[in-house]
């Protein structure tokens, strides 16, 4: 069974991809901060993490991109950033931090289960 880390400060957001989530057969977890997804991540090795740019805390979500992907514990899991942030810099960032997908809020649960199938199935 597949694990997925979902990351953001709203619960709200956190519960919408959760509950999309549902339909596919996989574990999730869930962190509101940087530094909560980091310590779930070293813990759980998540399949994916699905990560929101601005967050509160000192490490925001492209920070703790790149910290994922540097740790030996956490390299192989794949992140998709899921942002409001859709300008082509933003974009760009996301996949310099080393992001695997991006996918700009708001998003139709279909689109986040494609993005899903194709870096845990594809």
């Amino acid at each position: 069974m597949k694990k997925i880390l979902i990351v953001d400060d709203r619960p709200e957001i956190r519960e919408l991809v959760e509950k999309t989530l549902s339909r596919r057969d996989c574990t999730t977890f869930t962190a509101d901060s940087g530094e909560k997804a980091i310590e779930i991540a070293r813990a759980e090795k998540p399949d994916l993490v699905m990560m929101d740019i601005m967050m509160p805390g000192d490490i925001d979500g492209l920070e703790a991109t790149r910290i994922l992907k540097k740790d030996p514990l956490t390299s192989g899991c794949a992140v998709i950033i899921l942002t409001a942030k859709g300008q082509a810099g933003d974009i760009q960032r996301g996949m310099e931090a080393g992001a695997d997908e991006y996918l700009v809020k708001p998003f139709s649960p279909l689109e986040l289960l494609r993005k899903v199938e194709e870096i845990l199935d594809g």
